[in-house]
C-alpha cells in the first residue's frame, strides 16, 4: 500500500538531528510523497533544502502561514510572489495560509487581508490553497464562498469544524485533511467522518504535530500515516487498502502529482 502525507513540516527544527532516519521510515512505512507547507521567508530555505535533498519525495508548497502575518505582511507577500515566478521551482500548492485567532488577535483584519489575496494567488497560479483554520472555521468558510469560483480547490488542513461546515467545505470543491486528532477518543472528528466517505479526505501528519494515538505526546512523523489510515477505515467500515488508494488518488489528483 502506498501513502501521501499531504501536509508534513519535515523541514521543523525538531527534525535537525534525526531528519534522514525519520525519512527512511516514512519510505519503509508505504508512504511515497511528502507535502511540505511554508510557513514564511525564515524558513524558506530550510524548506528548499530538504525538497532538493529528496526530489522524488518531497513536493514543496509556498504561501504565508497566518501566525506569521505581522506589520511586514506586504513583504512577504511579495516574497511568496517572487518564489511563485521562478521558472526553475515548481511549487504544488499555495500553502499553508488561513486564519488562526488562537494565539493573538492583534492582526486578525491583517490575517483576512492576506487570506484573501492569497485565495486569489491560487487562482491565478491554478495552485489548490492549503486552508489552515484556528478558532476562525466559520470566518473562513465565509471568505472562501465569496471569493470561490471554478478554479479554487484545496485541503481544509486538520479539519476541526462541524458536520455542516464539512459539508459546506466539500460543496465548494475542498477535500477535509484528516491527521492524527481522528484517533483522539473526545475529539469528536470521528463522529464526523462516520458520515464523509472517504472520497472526500486527505491523509495528514502536520508533523512534528498532533501524534496519533499511541504516540501522542510525542513527536509526529509521517511513519505514523498507516495508524490515521486504519482509524479512518475502521470509523467508515472499509478496508485499509480502500483507504489508501482512495486518499492516495485524492491527493495525486488534486495536487496534480503524476
Amino acid at each position: 500500500m502506498k501513502y501521501i502525507d499531504s501536509h508534513t513540516h519535515l523541514y521543523a527544527g525538531e527534525f535537525d538531528a534525526d531528519r534522514e532516519a525519520v525519512v527512511q521510515r516514512a519510505v519503509h512505512s508505504g508512504v511515497s510523497h511528502l507535502l511540505l507547507p511554508a510557513i514564511d521567508s525564515l524558513y524558506h530555505k530550510k524548506l528548499l533544502d530538504v525538497v532538493t535533498h529528496h526530489p522524488q519525495l518531497c513536493y514543496p508548497m509556498m504561501g504565508l502561514h497566518p501566525t506569521s502575518v505581522r506589520e511586514n505582511y506586504r513583504d512577504e507577500l511579495t516574497t511568496v510572489e517572487k518564489w511563485l515566478a521562478t521558472p526553475a521551482l515548481k511549487f504544488y500548492a499555495l500553502g499553508e495560509i488561513g486564519i488562526d485567532l488562537y494565539w493573538d488577535k492583534t492582526f486578525d483584519q491583517e490575517q483576512r487581508i492576506v487570506f484573501k489575496e492569497q485565495l486569489r494567488m491560487a487562482i491565478n497560479h491554478d495552485l489548490p490553497a492549503v486552508i489552515h483554520t484556528r478558532n476562525s472555521m466559520e470566518i473562513v468558510l465565509e471568505i472562501v464562498e465569496k471569493e470561490n469560483n471554478s478554479l479554487l480547490r484545496g485541503v481544509f488542513h486538520c479539519f476541526n469544524g462541524n458536520l455542516d461546515q464539512a459539508r459546506r467545505a466539500i460543496s465548494l470543491g475542498f477535500y477535509l485533511g484528516i491527521g492524527g486528532v481522528v484517533t483522539y477518543k473526545n475529539s469528536g472528528l470521528q463522529k464526523i467522518i462516520e458520515t464523509i466517505s472517504p472520497v472526500h479526505l486527505l491523509l495528514e501528519t502536520d508533523a512534528p504535530w498532533l501524534p496519533p494515538v499511541p504516540y501522542r505526546g510525542k513527536r509526529n512523523e509521517s511513519s505514523y500515516l498507516p495508524l490515521i489510515a486504519q482509524k479512518i477505515a475502521e470509523i467508515t467500515n472499509v478496508s485499509l487498502e480502500t483507504v489508501a488508494e482512495i486518499t492516495t488518488r485524492n491527493a495525486k489528483n488534486l495536487f496534480k502529482i503524476s
